[in-house]
């Protein structure tokens, strides 16, 4: 584990699950789930299993910085701030170069802060395969999930089809595709040779930083520091320069998508993006009809299939309600159905402009 670095990116605001998660506070610092724990911590948690604790980052805007700190106890050093977001190109390019001034022969996990995984143990498994690969093979390696259904809110990786698939194995990355329609879901998903794009990412860090000088070598040059600006008091000024300057990309885009050097390891470990609250609804317990309830004084009647998350001691009657989603948060009650959730943040942006007094 000694050459294992991680890097866990939180500076998402999680706008889908609002209004819960909120700028303030995102949902990646919420405990979504109701088990007492946040999403920050299960996620931190679970790299201790694959990295030195002094060898795990946090990427996140400084707003949060305090939050980080008082969830996982890091000390600042391991907390990267970002004076603006930037995407995960930038986030992932400061941490690359911050560790290869630590370690040039650091293997690279790079992880989001707010995912679901069930079967952690697999995880393990699966991260090692990876690990193995990217540093024999030089390669930078994504997680793909085997899909469950045609879902227009994931990427897919197309990967090469050469016979039996097994879960586990490594197979080269055709391509990418970003948020199919749902007729595009569909055939993906009976193809057979596509699967959800995890977001999870394990390279050398070598091999990341020669891939961004290769295919955005002004955003690389940004970050690579031309004296001893890293581990120094001189980092946050050089790091926020940096971050002004660059272009606002995803690391799809701006490496995953052009190189040739991409693997994905197939895997099935209980994963979810916790995108929106009705892929939080699949992870929740339910009554006989379906309902995932989270609020001890939530009463149902002749009501199925709803995800409510009221604060405990709120009293509620709730009848005749068929695939809803209630959600109470901040003095804030939304209901709405659930086949209508991705609509949450344009029924927002009408909210901001009618009331932006409450956005402020």
């Amino acid at each position: 584990m000694k050459n294992n670095f991680a890097v866990i990116m939180a500076g998402g605001v999680g706008s889908r699950f609002w209004p819960m998660s909120q700028e303030t506070k995102p949902k990646q610092f919420l405990d979504v789930l109701g088990i007492g724990k946040t999403l920050i911590q299960m996620t931190h948690e679970r790299l201790l299993k694959l990295v030195p604790a002094d060898q795990i980052y946090v990427v996140t805007n400084t707003s949060y910085a305090d939050l980080v700190e008082e969830q996982l106890g890091l000390p600042r050093h391991q907390i990267l701030t970002e004076p603006m977001r930037k995407n995960t190109a930038p986030c992932i390019a400061y941490a690359a170069h911050k560790i290869y001034t630590l370690d040039p022969n650091a293997n690279l996990i790079v992880a989001p802060s707010d995912h679901l995984i069930l079967m952690e143990d697999r995880f393990v498994e699966i991260v090692e395969i990876a690990l193995k690969d990217a540093a024999s093979n030089h390669t930078l390696v994504t997680l793909g999930i085997k899909p469950s259904r045609p879902d227009t809110g994931y990427g897919y990786i197309q990967f090469e089809n050469t016979g039996d698939i097994l879960m586990g194995e490594v197979r080269k990355v055709q391509q990418f595709t970003e948020k199919p329609n749902r007729e595009l879901a569909e055939i993906f998903l009976k193809s057979g040779d596509y699967y959800w794009n995890s977001g999870i990412f394990i390279w050398k860090v070598q091999t990341i930083i020669d891939s961004l000088q290769k295919f955005k070598p002004q955003l690389n040059e940004l970050f690579k520091s031309k004296g001893n600006d890293y581990n120094t008091d001189n980092e946050q000024a050089f790091v926020n320069q940096a971050f002004f300057n660059c272009e606002d990309i995803s690391i799809d885009f701006a490496i995953l998508e052009n190189a040739k050097n991409v693997n994905v390891v197939l895997a099935n470990f209980g994963w979810s993006d916790l995108g929106t609250w009705g892929s939080l609804y699949t992870h929740l317990e339910k009554d006989v009809e379906g309902n995932a309830v989270i609020g001890d004084k939530v009463h149902l009647f002749e009501s199925e299939n709803c995800i409510v998350n009221l604060p405990n001691g709120k009293l509620a009657l709730l009848q005749g309600l068929d695939d809803y989603i209630i959600v109470e948060a901040h003095g804030i009650l939304m209901v709405v159905k659930k086949d209508h959730e991705q609509r949450i943040k344009d029924y927002l942006k009408d909210i901001q402009k009618k009331d932006p007094a409450y956005f402020a």
